[in-house]
């Protein structure tokens, strides 16, 4: 008989599948071996000093552990020669729209700018190692979006925008480690991701749907008030039966675009600082409360928050994207701006923890770009980023500051060894942040210092500049139809619409835009059910 078990365990035993067995065995009265254990649920307790981890396991004695995913890509429909609708971008909401109009029945032509993730590398190599930007292909555009050089964390508070546990299977079923299913907090990594997201294209072409990289949308094909195509930089057009418009947050070109064509757009609230780079073993010993984290404890992370007053207004400061054992990387998009992000490998094996810590932007602070219209708070986020650019040089070396210096107005004579490759130049920060951001995130970091003894130390930096952390711009769109309010068959998606903020959450509202788009418009779908 099957036995499902709720555990507690030390780490020692709770991630050493030998250990785990042999606990179990004694446990159950029964030999248990590691073909007969299916990981349920997993999750760690660091509240107290003895770190305790929660598991959920499920027992099969006669030794057959069944399948834990029900996705299986190859029972998808062919559509090569059914309707068509139009995707821009391949990133996580791309793909998974793609992949949900072929389950519904309808052939996806997927559009993206960049190059498929192979070629892409060779552009990352030179931003890195030559400070040369690719408008196209980069760390934001590209086969993957954003999300294949990323730390790759798959969980979302978004549990009533889709099905979190599909999204997961999907991964599963196209490479990625099973593990993902039980833990609280599961990734996957950056150096698996490119593989995974060349499987996700792989299943798209395999069942009739097309995927086309250099493929830059120039123009949209409107005919009175709706959208039956797009024009890309060759001169090809593509029609369907609606655009899925999925293109993540750094599309500046696409919204500069809507706004020439007077399709509907509004600017959007979003956040901005700096990213902070702590030794990892700092960070362990601060959050397990040991001096060294041990074999069996995975790097450790944290999340920050606090409510900082400025000229009697308080705001938010947060830490976000925090990266265990990861890297900071060059994300900007053009040449002459400047920006970083974090990402890390699957095992999170590297010295350094890094994080964004930033100030939310309101509606009051890009007045100063008024005459910008629905775009001033993109042009308040690309002037920072200018400005960043110019004061390391004009390349992709980055402005940086020890974490205590930056935090009481001091200038750091030397800066400390960083993972990010193109170097880093001493800057005072207060050159290139605006006040209201720069004085808030000095306080802010004073508050987590009181919180996180040991975090607010000089053997830290910040490196900026922050600024991609959502789209500075929104593509409104009904609530339920998800399609744009004005301008008919368009569906507005994802993080550059304004409508997700990580990979889970685009990737179920790819699902989503992809359903509605069907219920709408197409004439011959296959069932589509309600969720």
């Amino acid at each position: 008989m099957n036995e499902t078990l709720e555990l507690v365990l030390s780490p020692e035993i709770a991630f050493d599948n030998e250990q785990l067995c042999d606990y179990l065995s004694k446990t159950t009265g029964n030999t248990v071996v590691p073909d007969n254990v299916a990981l349920i649920r997993r999750s760690i307790d660091a509240r107290s000093r003895q770190i305790k981890v929660n598991l959920k396991v499920q027992i099969f004695p006669d030794g057959v552990v069944p399948e834990l995913i029900s996705y299986v890509p190859d029972k998808l429909p062919y559509v090569g020669n059914a309707e068509q609708a139009i995707v821009v971008g391949a990133g996580p909401g791309g793909l998974f729209a793609a992949l949900r109009l072929i389950e519904l029945g309808i052939k996806p032509i997927v559009l993206e700018r960049g190059k498929d993730v192979r070629a892409r590398r060779r552009d990352l190599a030179a931003i890195n190692k030559d400070n040369i930007v690719n408008p196209e292909s980069n760390y934001c555009f590209g086969e993957g979006g954003a999300g294949t050089y990323s730390d790759g964390k798959l969980y979302t508070r978004s549990n009533k925008r889709g099905d979190i546990r599909r999204v997961l299977e999907i991964f599963v079923a196209h490479g990625a480690n099973q593990v993902i299913l039980a833990d609280a907090h599961p990734h996957i990594g950056t150096n698996k991701l490119p593989a995974i997201v060349a499987a996700l294209r792989e299943t798209i072409i395999a069942h009739g749907g097309e995927v086309h990289f250099d493929s830059k949308v120039v123009d949209f094909k409107l005919e009175g008030s709706e959208m039956k195509g797009v024009t890309l930089s060759n001169g090809n057009q593509h029609d369907g039966i609606g655009v899925i418009l999925a293109t993540g947050h750094s599309a500046r070109d696409i919204f500069e675009l809507l706004a020439k064509k007077d399709i509907l757009i509004e600017a959007k609230p979003f956040a901005l600082g700096v990213r902070v780079e702590h030794q990892q073993q700092l960070i362990d010993s601060i959050q397990y409360k040991l001096p060294e984290r041990g074999k069996y404890l995975p790097p450790s992370s944290y999340s920050l928050v606090e409510q900082v007053r400025y000229k009697g207004e308080d705001r938010g400061v947060f830490s976000f994207c925090m990266c265990p054992g990861g890297f900071i990387v060059p994300s900007a998009t053009a040449p002459g701006e400047l920006v970083v992000n974090g990402m890390s490998p699957s095992r999170r094996d590297g010295k350094y923890a890094n994080s964004g810590i930033v100030v939310a932007i309101n509606e009051p602070d890009w007045q100063g770009y008024a005459k910008h219209g629905v775009l001033a708070a993109l042009e308040l986020q690309s002037a920072v980023e200018r400005k960043a650019c110019e004061v390391s040089g004009g390349g992709q070396a980055a402005p940086a500051q020890r974490l205590m210096d930056f935090t009481f107005n001091r200038y750091s004579s030397s800066l400390l060894p960083t993972s990010y490759q193109p170097g880093l130049v001493s800057t005072q920060m207060g050159e290139v942040l605006p006040e209201f951001i720069h004085k808030r995130l000095q306080e802010g970091f004073k508050m987590f210092g009181q919180k996180m003894k040991g975090y607010l130390t000089n053997e830290a930096q910040v490196i900026g500049i922050e600024s991609r952390t959502s789209s500075p711009v929104r593509i409104p769109r009904e609530r339920e139809t998800c399609e744009h309010p004005i301008t008919k068959r368009l569906f507005p998606c994802g993080e550059g619409a304004g409508y997700a903020g990580g990979i889970m959450s685009a990737a179920m509202d790819g699902e989503r835009c992809a359903e509605a788009l069907v219920r709408a418009y197409a004439k011959h779908s296959l069932h589509l059910e309600t969720t």
